[in-house]
Protein backbone atom coordinates (compact mmCIF):
# COMPACT_ATOMS: atom_id res chain seq x y z
CA UNK A 1 0.00 0.00 0.00
CA UNK A 2 1.57 3.43 -0.71
CA UNK A 3 1.27 6.14 1.33
CA UNK A 4 -0.34 9.22 -0.18
CA UNK A 5 1.46 12.82 0.80
CA UNK A 6 -0.13 15.78 2.03
CA UNK A 7 0.53 19.20 -0.58
CA UNK A 8 2.08 21.82 1.59
CA UNK A 9 -0.28 25.16 2.16
CA UNK A 10 2.55 27.37 0.80
CA UNK A 11 3.05 25.05 -2.51
CA UNK A 12 -0.78 26.37 -3.38
CA UNK A 13 0.39 29.75 -2.80
CA UNK A 14 0.81 30.63 -6.46
CA UNK A 15 -1.72 28.84 -8.04
CA UNK A 16 -3.94 31.84 -6.89
CA UNK A 17 -1.79 34.04 -8.78
CA UNK A 18 -1.99 32.68 -11.89
CA UNK A 19 -5.39 32.07 -11.82
CA UNK A 20 -6.33 35.88 -10.60
CA UNK A 21 -3.62 36.62 -13.69
CA UNK A 22 -5.97 34.89 -16.14
CA UNK A 23 -9.18 36.04 -14.61
CA UNK A 24 -8.69 40.18 -14.23
CA UNK A 25 -8.12 40.80 -17.67
CA UNK A 26 -11.28 39.39 -18.62
CA UNK A 27 -13.47 40.52 -15.90
CA UNK A 28 -11.89 44.04 -16.70
CA UNK A 29 -12.65 44.09 -20.56
CA UNK A 30 -16.28 42.97 -19.62
CA UNK A 31 -16.57 45.87 -16.96
CA UNK A 32 -15.54 48.28 -19.85
CA UNK A 33 -17.72 47.05 -22.23
CA UNK A 34 -20.82 47.19 -19.51
CA UNK A 35 -19.69 50.85 -18.89
CA UNK A 36 -19.49 52.10 -22.41
CA UNK A 37 -23.27 50.62 -22.98
CA UNK A 38 -24.07 52.24 -19.97
CA UNK A 39 -22.55 55.56 -21.68
CA UNK A 40 -24.17 54.78 -25.03
CA UNK A 41 -27.82 54.38 -23.08
CA UNK A 42 -27.03 57.92 -21.73
CA UNK A 43 -26.29 59.39 -24.21
CA UNK A 44 -29.84 57.64 -25.85
CA UNK A 45 -31.97 59.34 -23.19
CA UNK A 46 -30.08 62.37 -22.43
CA UNK A 47 -30.28 63.29 -26.09
CA UNK A 48 -34.05 62.59 -25.68
CA UNK A 49 -34.48 64.89 -22.84
CA UNK A 50 -32.31 67.38 -24.80
CA UNK A 51 -35.07 66.88 -27.78
CA UNK A 52 -37.95 67.51 -25.83
CA UNK A 53 -36.90 70.00 -24.15
CA UNK A 54 -36.49 71.91 -27.40
CA UNK A 55 -39.83 71.10 -29.15
CA UNK A 56 -41.49 72.52 -25.55
CA UNK A 57 -39.33 76.04 -26.49
CA UNK A 58 -40.02 75.39 -30.02
CA UNK A 59 -43.83 75.40 -29.47
CA UNK A 60 -44.31 78.54 -27.32
CA UNK A 61 -42.60 80.35 -30.32
CA UNK A 62 -39.61 81.86 -28.29
CA UNK A 63 -36.81 82.96 -30.20
CA UNK A 64 -34.69 84.33 -27.30
CA UNK A 65 -32.03 81.86 -26.95
CA UNK A 66 -30.50 82.50 -30.29
CA UNK A 67 -26.55 83.86 -29.95
CA UNK A 68 -26.95 86.25 -32.91
CA UNK A 69 -29.25 88.94 -30.64
CA UNK A 70 -30.00 91.90 -33.55
CA UNK A 71 -31.43 89.03 -35.80
CA UNK A 72 -33.66 86.17 -33.91
CA UNK A 73 -34.51 83.29 -35.37
CA UNK A 74 -36.32 80.27 -34.24
CA UNK A 75 -34.23 77.44 -35.52
CA UNK A 76 -30.59 78.83 -34.18
CA UNK A 77 -32.89 79.62 -30.40
CA UNK A 78 -34.45 75.83 -30.51
CA UNK A 79 -30.70 74.55 -31.67
CA UNK A 80 -29.07 76.77 -28.71
CA UNK A 81 -31.64 74.98 -26.19
CA UNK A 82 -31.18 71.74 -27.60
CA UNK A 83 -27.32 72.15 -26.48
CA UNK A 84 -27.90 73.73 -23.50
CA UNK A 85 -30.41 70.41 -22.13
CA UNK A 86 -27.73 67.71 -24.06
CA UNK A 87 -25.43 68.12 -20.59
CA UNK A 88 -22.04 68.59 -23.08
CA UNK A 89 -23.14 65.59 -25.06
CA UNK A 90 -24.92 67.54 -28.47
CA UNK A 91 -21.83 67.75 -30.07
CA UNK A 92 -20.55 64.49 -29.43
CA UNK A 93 -22.98 62.35 -30.54
CA UNK A 94 -22.58 63.67 -33.93
CA UNK A 95 -26.29 64.83 -34.41
CA UNK A 96 -28.16 65.81 -37.77
CA UNK A 97 -31.19 67.65 -36.81
CA UNK A 98 -34.52 67.53 -38.97
CA UNK A 99 -37.71 69.58 -38.09
CA UNK A 100 -41.18 68.10 -39.61
CA UNK A 101 -39.20 65.99 -42.49
CA UNK A 102 -37.04 68.58 -43.50
CA UNK A 103 -33.48 69.44 -42.36
CA UNK A 104 -33.48 73.28 -44.11
CA UNK A 105 -32.40 75.66 -41.58
CA UNK A 106 -35.19 78.59 -42.06
CA UNK A 107 -37.04 80.57 -39.52
CA UNK A 108 -40.45 79.33 -40.78
CA UNK A 109 -39.73 75.85 -40.26
CA UNK A 110 -41.23 75.46 -37.07
CA UNK A 111 -44.70 76.61 -38.17
CA UNK A 112 -47.24 79.08 -36.81
CA UNK A 113 -49.73 78.50 -33.37
CA UNK A 114 -51.73 75.08 -33.89
CA UNK A 115 -49.14 73.24 -36.04
CA UNK A 116 -47.88 70.40 -35.56
CA UNK A 117 -43.88 70.63 -34.81
CA UNK A 118 -41.78 67.23 -34.94
CA UNK A 119 -38.00 67.21 -34.33
CA UNK A 120 -36.19 64.44 -34.99
CA UNK A 121 -32.27 63.81 -34.25
CA UNK A 122 -30.26 61.29 -35.30
CA UNK A 123 -27.09 60.41 -33.64
CA UNK A 124 -24.20 58.03 -33.41
CA UNK A 125 -22.21 57.03 -30.30
CA UNK A 126 -18.01 56.43 -31.21
CA UNK A 127 -17.28 52.91 -29.24
CA UNK A 128 -13.51 53.52 -27.56
CA UNK A 129 -13.08 49.32 -26.75
CA UNK A 130 -12.78 47.06 -29.45
CA UNK A 131 -14.14 44.43 -28.32
CA UNK A 132 -17.47 46.61 -28.05
CA UNK A 133 -17.19 48.64 -31.35
CA UNK A 134 -16.88 45.30 -32.99
CA UNK A 135 -19.83 44.51 -32.23
CA UNK A 136 -21.36 47.86 -33.84
CA UNK A 137 -21.19 48.13 -37.55
CA UNK A 138 -18.71 50.93 -38.01
CA UNK A 139 -18.13 50.91 -34.51
CA UNK A 140 -20.91 53.44 -33.63
CA UNK A 141 -24.19 52.85 -32.01
CA UNK A 142 -26.73 55.06 -34.14
CA UNK A 143 -30.17 55.79 -32.62
CA UNK A 144 -32.55 58.23 -33.59
CA UNK A 145 -34.64 60.23 -30.80
CA UNK A 146 -37.60 62.48 -31.56
CA UNK A 147 -40.58 64.73 -30.00
CA UNK A 148 -43.88 65.94 -31.59
CA UNK A 149 -46.22 69.08 -30.28
CA UNK A 150 -48.69 70.85 -31.30
CA UNK A 151 -47.38 74.79 -31.41
CA UNK A 152 -49.52 77.14 -28.79
CA UNK A 153 -50.99 79.67 -30.49
CA UNK A 154 -48.85 82.96 -30.11
CA UNK A 155 -48.31 86.06 -32.66
CA UNK A 156 -45.73 88.41 -34.33
CA UNK A 157 -43.38 85.14 -35.13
Amino acid sequence: MTKIKAIPANAQRGATLVEMALITPAFLLLMIGVIEMSMAYFANMTMQHAVREGVRYAVTGNSDLDPDSANRHRYQAVTQKIRDSSMGLYDKVNPVLSVNGSSQSNAGMFGQGGDIVVVTIACSWTFATPMVRALFRDGKAHFVVAATMRNESFGGL
